[in-house]
């Protein structure tokens, strides 16, 4: 592609091999993995810096061909959160340097850099080698503020600084949703004409509809189980105790589902959880929903695919959410979703799910049952289905080519 043949792709807190749902690994990792491969079948090869975790970890992991994982030492392997990788992102940069030195001149023709902490080092590397920066947030510290979930940490000033100074910098931004580009426009004075809207996509060869009694076979559930999920990482901004809570409610409504009822929560606890990692357990146990729980850290994708298919309701109760990617696998596996009225899940599920405003658990159980009494299912599968099928990783990817080349002719336009 001309002009266009190598890109540095930054992720420093949490790297594409990671399994989503555990740590700080999440839709961002799918997303950084998924646009990866797909701009390197175009012929552009993808390097992508993530911070190393472990002594164990090979310096270079090849993801796909074309695509190569970068482990950069930064601090030490184990022991650091996400709030405390600020004081390394000088010894990130360096090792980002380094590689970039021991290439031929203009090896990289651009910087795309994902969360403001990345970003921060995008900004080095971008002015360093004289190519374009273009960012993508993911989340933003300024809008996680204003819909703070109770018991939960505000973001501090500090990273809003940070995220202001990289807004300022990149000459691109991405916005999963119009929503989200407004959000930049308002809440950082990102300049209109910089920020392109690019909505994330969905795996659908690995997330498709199937039979919902095979799922469970597969996954050694009941055949007559009634399956509420929650797939996610365990904090606060998820919300997992949401769903804890409607359960309840709706068994205190409907006590003859006891004996079926299953609520699963696939995830595990975040740098940015609870503070407590017995919280949720301990909660469905004060609730009497403790024997309907089921715990499990989800393995594979196509593992998350069959919880989805075998899922009655897929709860996505977030405080915020840039776009909502767990909401399309759901929807593309046919499970009827319920989902938070915020953020990008609106986008994201379209008129295929049920939107609950606020996080009142009656409402909740409302939402739920709703589904549950849905008069045609298959309708209602069919239909969620269909939506997701609009957001493709193919979709995506051509549309992050477009920016790539809009803002490279921008750059070679002022150049001469």
């Amino acid at each position: 592609m001309p002009g266009l043949h190598r890109v540095a792709m930054l992720s420093v807190h949490t790297s594409p091999l990671a399994t989503p749902g555990r740590g700080d690994a999440g839709g961002m990792n799918v997303y950084v993995a998924e646009t990866a491969r797909r701009l390197a079948r175009r012929g552009i090869e993808v390097d992508v810096f993530t911070r190393a975790t472990s002594g164990r970890q090979a310096p270079t992991v090849p993801l796909d061909d074309g695509v190569t994982v970068r482990h950069v030492t930064a601090g030490p392997f184990e022991g650091l959160g996400k709030m405390d990788l600020p004081g390394q992102l000088c010894a990130f940069a360096a090792g980002v340097m380094r590689t970039e030195a021991m290439s031929p001149e203009g090896h990289y023709d651009l910087v795309h850099s994902h969360y403001w902490l990345s970003g921060q080092v995008g900004w080095l590397a971008a002015d360093r080698w004289q190519v374009p920066l273009v960012h993508s947030m993911h989340t933003m510290a300024k809008v996680k503020n204003l819909q703070l979930a109770q018991g939960d940490s505000p973001e501090p000033a500090g990273r809003e600084i940070g995220e202001e100074q990289v807004v300022a910098a990149a000459d691109h931004l991405v916005a999963n949703t119009d929503i989200e580009r407004r959000e930049l426009i308002e809440l950082y004075a990102a300049p209109p004409d910089r920020v392109a809207v690019v909505p994330p996509g969905v795996d659908l060869e690995v997330f498709h509809p199937g039979d919902q009694g095979e799922a469970r076979a597969r996954l050694e559930l009941p055949a007559d189980v009634v399956l509420l999920l929650f797939v996610g990482r365990i904090q606060p901004l998820k919300a997992p105790d949401v769903l804890v809570r409607a359960a309840a409610e709706l068994l205190a409504r409907r006590p003859e589902l006891r004996p079926r009822l299953r609520v699963a929560v696939l995830g595990g606890d975040s740098g940015g959880g609870y503070g407590d990692p017995d919280f949720l357990r301990r909660l469905a146990a004060e609730l009497g929903v403790g024997d309907q729980m089921i715990w499990h850290q989800q393995s594979t994708r196509t593992e998350l695919a069959d919880w989805f298919r075998a899922a009655d309701v897929v709860a996505v109760p977030s405080y915020n959410e840039s776009f909502g990617l767990v909401a399309v696998e759901a929807l593309a596996c046919g499970a009827p979703v319920a989902a938070t009225r915020v953020g990008g899940l609106p986008t994201a599920v379209g008129e295929a799910g049920v939107l609950v405003d606020g996080h009142d658990p009656r409402a909740w159980a409302d939402a739920v049952a709703s589904l549950l009494d849905h008069g045609d299912l298959p309708g209602l599968r069919a239909r969620a289905a269909r939506h997701a099928e609009a957001f493709s990783w193919e979709a995506t990817t051509d549309r992050l080519v477009g920016v790539y080349q809009d803002v490279l002719a921008r750059r070679r336009s002022l150049a001469s």
